[in-house]
């Protein structure tokens, strides 16, 4: 199967996971600042609770498209019961792909003029 093949029998993803993927794009981040960064993104609109988060997290982790990081801050800057994730190469895949079928989804809506209100008789 292809990489691309591969990444797309994940689809489609959960909204949790697709948030959680994205909030790891830009960077290693731990439980809490996922949670923070879902947030602020969405102005509130998405809120991952906290066992949403770490259940995703976890099957995420189990498939193999995120690890868990073995970098961490300086000490005293962090918590160290904190457990850091990063984005692996294959959840990046899989986002992409997630990210181009909603892309899609939104170009056929546009066609079928859906934004557009209907006229009424």
């Amino acid at each position: 199967m292809t990489h691309n093949k591969e990444a797309e029998s994940f689809l489609p993803l959960t909204p949790a996971m697709f948030h959680i993927l994205l909030a790891l794009a830009d960077g290693e981040k731990h439980g809490y600042a996922i949670l923070k960064e879902v947030a602020r993104r969405t102005a509130d609109k998405v809120k991952l609770s906290a066992g949403t988060l770490y259940g995703n997290l976890s099957r995420l982790e189990s498939e193999g498209l995120i690890a868990e990081s073995n970098h961490r801050p300086e000490v005293g800057l962090d918590d160290e019961r904190r457990r850091y994730y990063r984005l692996t190469e294959f959840g990046r895949a899989v986002a992409v792909a997630e990210a181009q079928r909603m892309g899609q989804a939104l170009v056929q809506a546009r066609a079928k003029k859906l934004f557009r209100k209907p006229k009424l008789a």
